[in-house]
């Protein structure tokens, strides 16, 4: 039998002997070129893939220590970013993203990249005064040592597919991937292409509540279906989704999470945001996995829409292929654009290539096979 069938119990028994089989989702494609997809299969049993897209999605949660007295916190001044309580007697909640008002270029992204800096913040606390809290306010500062018990939750972690961004209207259009010069003087792509875990694992099935995935450096965990989940998206026929489909919500501790693979940063018009390198294990189980993860970026098709459209459903331009996007130049509406990727490229082979190793070695554990809950995606908000 060509492709003999396997387990996840067979694999992490594999992994415990030292002996797993793994590859990066690139390399893999380059094997069955090589090898025909029977012989690459034959001597890989697991693949990392990964990307580093950006992300205004999530929050960094601090557990701060007691005060004495206690102070039941209300509001917060961190740094330059200004904070509301009511997480917890001393629970801080950065979101990601912010900026946008009184002037700041910065978000908990920036915040967050301080602290694992080992950069030490000023932190100024409001409390509410209760019989057990009669604390009113306080005046301190952390570093990076307060990040024990933090976490970095990002509500739209790992994203099946992507988009081509392009802009119609006169002028520079502010967009969540930077600026897009119209009438289409540009265009800028999202995902990773054929590098990427949802291009390998059509609809992100075999990571459920509680799968391990590597965030940045830190062995984080998928929490359940993320911000726009869209399972039913449109699909080519090996299961790749046509546009943004299946999306997982992710969480990670702080203290594990390696600056080299965060990049905050801060898009005119529209915000902070964080880049995050993300990778996670796609196991070859049988010939279905092996076709599906076989997929190049010549056929691997991305969505072409027109953002200076804000419209729930945008205009689009068709479809092209990752192969396009990544020789920098695609063909739109009858206009030659140049094209730019969204995402950091660099950082997602870097985090493939740690994701090998660890696996190799039995630093990252092979997770017990479990897939995403069947949920419904909530109704558009209508009025």
């Amino acid at each position: 039998m060509a492709f003999p069938a396997r387990t996840i119990d067979d694999l992490r028994e594999r992994q415990r002997q030292g002996q797993l089989r793994v590859t990066t989702a690139l390399d893999f494609r380059r094997r069955v070129a090589a090898r025909g997809l029977a012989g690459a299969y034959a001597e890989t049993d697991v693949l990392a893939a990964a990307g580093a897209d950006f992300t205004d999605q999530g929050l960094v949660t601090i557990s701060l220590g007691p005060a004495d007295p206690p102070l039941r916190l209300r509001r917060a001044l961190l740094g330059d970013l200004t904070l509301e309580g009511g997480f917890g007697a001393g629970e801080l909640c950065l979101p990601i993203g912010g900026g946008l008002g009184g002037g700041s270029r910065r978000g908990g992204a920036h915040v967050l990249a301080d602290l694992l800096a080992g950069r030490e913040l000023p932190l100024a606390l409001q409390g509410e005064v209760t019989p057990l809290h009669p604390r009113r306010d306080l005046v301190t500062s952390i570093d990076r040592r307060h990040l024990g018990n933090g976490r970095l939750v990002l509500q739209r972690g790992l994203v099946e597919g992507g988009v081509v961004a392009v802009s119609s209207a006169e002028g520079v259009l502010a967009s969540p991937y930077g600026p897009l010069l119209g009438p289409y003087g540009n265009a800028l792509f999202t995902g990773s292409g054929a590098r990427s875990v949802g291009h390998s694992m059509p609809g992100l099935l075999g990571l459920g509540p509680g799968q391990p995935v590597l965030v940045a450096g830190a062995i984080g965990q998928v929490l359940g279906p993320g911000s726009g989940h869209q399972p039913g998206t449109r699909r080519q026929p090996g299961g790749q989704a046509r546009a943004p489909g299946a999306s997982l919500a992710l969480s990670a501790p702080l203290l594990e999470l390696e600056p080299r693979w965060l990049r905050p940063a801060f898009f005119e018009g529209h915000g902070a945001s964080l880049l995050v390198a993300v990778a996670a294990p796609v196991p070859l189980l049988g010939e279905r996995q092996a076709r599906q993860a076989a997929v190049g970026d010549d056929a691997l098709e991305v969505p072409v829409l027109d953002f200076s459209i804000p419209r729930r459903v945008r205009p689009g331009f068709g479809t092209v292929t990752y192969a396009e996007l990544l020789a920098g130049r695609i063909q739109v509406d009858g206009h030659r654009l140049p094209v730019g990727p969204a995402c950091s490229l660099r950082l997602a082979d870097e985090i493939a290539d740690e994701l090998v190793q660890r696996l190799r070695d039995g630093r990252f554990p092979l997770g017990p096979a479990a897939g995403l809950p069947t949920v419904q995606p909530p109704p558009p908000l209508e009025g």
